[in-house]
């Protein structure tokens, strides 16, 4: 088996990280260039960097911010946050990041996911699947499509009365009327090489992932699925590696507000017998 991933986020707004609940309330936590640092000293595997107002303010991701957190860590670096174009795409991997994360732009226009895929290879382009449980009894709005101002035929992963979870994009604003594991498993179809799938439901309240929807969405993908959002306790990441069958969990404020370090995450697990990178020195 390979090994596990722990992966912290740094939610970045106005240069700064920040952290919410619900993607709501969002608060102060610090610099993204000093959490980085910090988080490649305590071994954690990769770094995700969100910049999670660009898509609803129509702007880039900030590069100065992405080249200066690239600059001081050597894991892996994921961004995401205001691409619209493989263009887009490129600016970042040569601002020094590895992979890129697509969400707004990969639900109005998939086809970005294949041409990045196409120019970058599968292994850079990461989709991040932000969703919400669906209210039982409400029909699918079908104007939701249009005002994405969608130019692609939705039906194959339109939300239906079966469905669990419904995507949202624009930093968690926008309904898409898209079902979260249909979306998951048309997007590797696409080339996706790997799929950030956060609760939106479970987002920083700490009570746990949302282990049926990781279980949903990693059974239906042959690519590695990264859990987010809900992350409290050393036992929530072990569920969502274990029985959620996520191939890496992903924290933030556990993390940003020192409650739970990546050292201690990873002995708990390898305590567990799940299989992680050891630390440098172990």
């Amino acid at each position: 088996m390979l090994a596990k991933r722990i992966i912290p986020c740094l939610d970045v707004k106005g240069g700064r990280v920040v952290k919410g609940i619900n993607f709501l309330e969002l608060r102060d936590a610090g610099d993204p260039v000093e959490h980085a640092r910090v988080y490649d000293e305590q071994g954690a595997d990769e770094l995700v960097f969100l910049d999670i107002t660009a898509s609803h303010e129509e702007r880039g991701t900030m590069l100065d911010v992405v080249q200066r957190t690239a600059s001081c860590c050597f894991m892996p670096l994921t961004v995401g946050g205001g691409i619209r174009s493989v263009e887009d795409m490129r600016a970042l991997l040569n601002a020094g990041a590895d992979k890129v994360s697509v969400n707004t732009i990969a639900v109005v226009d998939p086809r970005v996911i294949r041409e990045g895929a196409r120019r970058f290879g599968s292994q850079c382009i990461v989709v991040a699947i932000d969703a919400r449980h669906c209210r039982r009894g409400t029909r699918v709005n079908e104007a939701e499509a249009h005002a994405l101002r969608l130019e692609w035929d939705t039906r194959a992963v339109a939300r239906d009365a079966a469905s669990e979870w419904e995507v949202y994009v624009h930093g968690g604003r926008t309904p898409t009327g898209i079902d979260a594991v249909k979306w998951a498993r048309y997007v590797e179809g696409l080339g996706a090489g790997e799929l950030l799938v956060t609760s939106m439901d479970c987002d920083g309240t700490k009570a746990g992932y949302d282990i049926a929807q990781l279980a949903a969405v990693s059974a239906a993908v042959s690519v590695p699925v990264i859990a987010s959002g809900g992350a409290g306790t050393l036992q929530h990441f072990h569920d969502a590696l274990t029985i959620g069958g996520a191939d890496a969990a992903l924290a933030a404020s556990l993390f940003h507000f020192r409650e739970l370090t990546i050292a201690q995450v990873k002995e708990y697990l390898a305590r567990q017998g799940v299989p992680v990178r050891p630390l440098a020195g172990a």
